[in-house]
């Protein structure tokens, strides 16, 4: 079987094969999609991207910084920049993450690109978005690319292994 299957090879690491919800202590990062309430001001209130660089648009307060950071930290900042720019004087502000980073798979499945992270995804759902196997996948085993402190890294994984936002799933080639 080993000739059959000859080619890329599969990482030595293998993959985490428990999680976090991605939604706990998450820090946020560009691509993030959040909702911002601010209780009693509609105008203040709605659904914001994370930039590129990292900051969110806000009325009123304008750019505020918001990767690196959690909900919880994102909406104390934005209660006191409220307050210190003189606009309310006690506001309540509730963050809350309405979608993530996208994650990608690429190789031997039918429609390879980037697609919208759900909680509790794993490899085998990544798959299943990207039309599946194509004829000439190494089926089950398969690249898991994570970046962790900013470093990509290589994990051999199969397909209950979770993932999370940003992950790339790489499915791999079968030699004849």
């Amino acid at each position: 079987m080993a000739s059959c299957t000859g080619g890329p090879s599969l990482p030595d690491r293998e993959a985490p094969s428990k999680i976090e919800n991605p939604a706990i202590n998450h820090l946020l990062e560009p691509g993030n999609r959040v909702g911002i309430t601010v209780f009693g001001e509609t105008n203040l209130s709605g659904d914001f991207f994370v930039d590129p660089s990292g900051t969110l648009a806000l009325p009123l307060v304008g750019s505020v910084a918001a990767s690196g950071i959690t909900t919880d930290e994102l909406s104390v900042r934005i209660r006191d920049l409220l307050v210190r720019q003189g606009y309310l004087r006690n506001p309540q502000v509730s963050v809350e993450i309405r979608s993530f980073r996208p994650f990608y798979v690429l190789g031997e499945v039918r429609q390879p690109g980037e697609f919208e992270y759900n909680t509790g995804m794993t490899v085998l759902g990544a798959i299943a978005r990207a039309g599946g196997y194509d004829y000439r996948a190494i089926e089950g085993d398969v690249v898991l690319v994570r970046t962790e402190n900013d470093t990509q890294i290589d994990y051999r994984a199969n397909e209950k292994t979770p993932i999370l936002p940003g992950d790339i799933v790489r499915v791999l080639e079968r030699r004849f």
